[in-house]
């Protein structure tokens, strides 16, 4: 019986991860409508853009090759941006998952360096290794994008490597073109220790955020 995937909710103190659905579309636009100056390299739709953004990744999620989520402020409910697990592949007989991607991330400004992001990719890696039993998750940005590229290192994952014009850039003005992609990974053996490190940081923000 092969792998189907689907991403159920999952919840921490600071956000709550919600498969991604059409009443999602109004916070979604709202989220992204805050200020834009860090999504140089990501794929974030404007206002007019949402619904079609949805149908898109909707779409991939019925094709089986994502799970799309809504990222959402436990404390406000609010709608703070999108996640999601992309890319799943099987182990060669077929059964169960042997690796997968998380992708398609970004956040409102407001939510940028909260807390938010580390949790949720700290939901994501747990799901992965601990429910679904990979050996491997891997996040892949536009090599070029420095703020990315830390936010990934800042969560425990290995830097890999570049693929050289492997994706498709979303940079403006580079429709059509491809990008050099930063590759970054966790595997199954090092995730306890990463695990720790997480949990560690995290009980930090719940404190400064207490305080």
């Amino acid at each position: 019986m092969g792998f189907t995937l689907v991403g159920p909710v999952l919840e921490g103190a600071f956000v709550r991860l919600e498969p991604l659905g059409r009443h999602h579309a109004v916070g979604l636009a709202e989220a992204a409508e805050e200020d834009r100056d860090a999504y140089h390299y990501t794929w974030v739709p404007g206002r007019e853009d949402v619904g079609a953004y949805i149908e898109a990744q909707l779409g991939r999620a019925a094709d089986g090759r994502l799970a799309p989520y809504a990222q959402v402020d436990v404390a406000t409910g609010r709608v703070v941006g999108h996640t999601s697990f992309w890319d799943p592949r099987p182990w060669p007989s077929g059964e169960g998952l042997c690796a997968i991607e998380i992708g398609f991330t970004w956040l409102a400004a407001s939510a940028q360096g909260t807390g938010v992001n580390a949790e949720a990719k700290y939901l994501l890696f747990r799901h992965a290794f601990e429910s679904w039993d990979v050996a491997r998750t891997d996040l892949r940005t536009d090599a070029r994008n420095a703020r990315s590229r830390a936010a990934i290192t800042s969560v425990g994952a290995s830097f890999e490597g570049v693929l050289r014009k492997s994706a498709r850039s979303w940079a403006p003005g580079e429709d059509g073109r491809l990008r050099d992609s930063a590759v970054f990974s966790i595997i199954a053996e090092e995730w306890p220790d990463r695990r720790a490190a997480l949990e560690r940081r995290l009980a930090v923000i719940r404190e400064r955020r207490a305080g």
